[in-house]
């Protein structure tokens, strides 16, 4: 494979693309189509041997995370093109009350581009030069490679990948590892400190987990700690003991006595509290320990003895991207026009989930019927709907301030389905055995309020997402009812 890549980047490839866009001076929405597609593939492939690899070269990791964003892009854009010819055999009626929009600027997320088909080939064809430009510009990034371990050993089927890996988050990933794996120079004061910042879940605990997990870093550390706000009080500190939850009990090459503790903050930042456990570690923790912080606050980033990490949600196109990979499998969404259009709209609903986006991606691959996908996407559109109109709100944005959502259900449209928190299950907690998926798109209908599991992500931390739900009775007239039905079947 080290040496198909070198073969892929090499100057007959990249002449003959010279060749194909010189022959062409003013192309046609084919034309466009077929360059964009080109480029793509070539991005695609310099990305997952990327991702397969232990990248410690952080100007290297930029220009990976920069590539791959514009690939992202550049399949939204390629797709958008592709499957608004479908628009009119699936109608999209999301928000039926235009007035709705001033209340919600997310709701504007769930549109197609409005503009001509013009606009959409200007943009591909600025996607395509800006991505062509980056992988001419990647021959020796290419090269250099081929150098770096790999971390998997056998082949995986991308959406396979993507569902047992940090997605979006390689970069983030190794600037953590190589902080912690870095030596301080001898005589180096103190202890040093990475903050990492972001808002309300957006990764970060997800992110430390992950890279705790690293075998580099399991060897390297002799213990990792993890303390949380509870833990972060005047008779707490002191060194981190095994009943502080430590993780990772010494390895056969861990040297030193390196600690690694992990403090995560939830609430409001004291400072004194920090300079008391600060000073507390610094006497009592081997040289090469090291602290990690996480936290809303932007108050930690004064704490760092290196440039704090900032995490930010994942732009749409590439968790459009992520969806569209766990929705299709192994399968090419191009043979699938109209579903991809559907997928598209019901990726919009979901606001750059990830738990949204698996909920939906392992329902609509189980089923792979047009008839069963225009009715996930038909009660999605509805429970924006609904939400949006009685409370000015995406229902995520309610669900993760813990109040009560009103969903629905698939099978029995005259029963809605009422969430009224969230909650996170560690791995060693028992979680529920009915899913969210089988009670909104399934037939199974608990009775009263129960616990529902909506997502077991199959890595670090390996925290189960569960709500708290109840199933009640809608009180609708026979005519909503007829109404609703022609809509769905106009919609589909």
């Amino acid at each position: 494979m080290d040496i198909f890549l070198s073969v892929v980047m090499g100057e007959v490839t990249t002449r003959s693309i010279n060749f194909f866009i010189s022959k062409l001076s003013k192309p046609s929405a084919l034309d466009v189509e077929d360059r964009l597609l080109m480029v793509l593939l070539r991005a695609r492939v310099i990305i997952e041997e990327a991702m397969g690899r232990k990248i410690t070269n952080q100007s290297m990791l930029q220009q990976l995370d920069m590539l791959r964003d514009a690939m992202y892009r550049g399949y939204y854009l390629l797709d958008t093109f592709r499957y608004q010819s479908h628009k009119e055999e699936v109608k999209d009626q999301i928000v039926s009350h235009p007035s709705l929009l001033s209340k919600v600027n997310s709701v504007k997320g769930f549109f197609f581009p409005s503009g001509k088909g013009t606009q959409i080939l200007e943009e591909m064809l600025e996607v395509f030069d800006n991505l062509r430009s980056m992988i001419l510009d990647a021959n020796e990034l290419v090269l250099f490679l081929a150098s770096y371990t790999r971390m998997y050993r056998q082949p995986y089927s991308m959406h396979l990948l993507l569902g047992n890996c940090m997605f979006g988050r390689q970069m983030e990933s190794q600037l953590v590892i190589n902080f912690l794996l870095h030596t301080p120079p001898p005589g180096g004061e103190g202890l040093e400190v990475l903050p990492i910042v972001g808002p309300f879940r957006v990764g970060k605990s997800t992110l430390v987990a992950h890279v705790c997990k690293d075998e580099r870093v399991r060897d390297y550390f002799s213990k990792i700690g993890f303390l949380s706000d509870c833990d972060f009080r005047d008779e707490k500190l002191t060194t981190p003991r095994e009943g502080c939850a430590m993780k990772y009990p010494n390895s056969a090459s861990s040297k030193g006595g390196r600690v690694l503790v992990v403090i995560e903050l939830a609430g409001d930042f004291n400072e004194g509290d920090w300079k008391r456990l600060y000073s507390a570690y610094k006497l009592c923790l081997a040289s090469g320990s090291k602290i990690i912080i996480t936290s809303r606050s932007n108050e930690i980033k004064k704490l760092g003895t290196t440039q704090a990490l900032t995490l930010k949600f994942l732009p749409y196109e590439a968790c459009w991207y992520y969806t569209r990979t766990l929705a299709f499998g192994s399968v090419d969404p191009e043979t699938y026009p109209r579903l991809a259009h559907l997928a598209m709209e019901i990726a919009r609903t979901n606001e750059r989930t990830f738990i949204g986006a698996n909920i939906t991606a392992c329902v609509l691959r189980d089923n792979f019927d047009i008839h069963f996908w225009c009715k996930v996407a038909s009660l999605l559109r509805r429970i924006v709907q609904k939400n949006v109109s009685r409370f000015g709100e995406h229902p995520n944005d309610r669900l993760n301030q813990s109040r009560p959502t009103p969903l629905g259900r698939l099978a029995t449209p005259s029963e809605d389905l009422l969430l009224y928190s969230q909650y996170e299950c560690s791995s060693r907690e028992e979680v529920p055995k009915i899913k969210i998926q089988d009670v909104m798109f399934g037939s199974i209908k608990p009775h009263g309020k129960f616990e529902a599991l909506a997502w077991k992500p199959p890595i670090p931390p390996y925290h189960s997402y569960v709500f708290t739900c109840e199933i009640q009775e809608l009180k609708a007239t026979a005519t909503k009812r007829k109404r609703s039905v022609k809509d769905e079947v106009r919609y589909c």
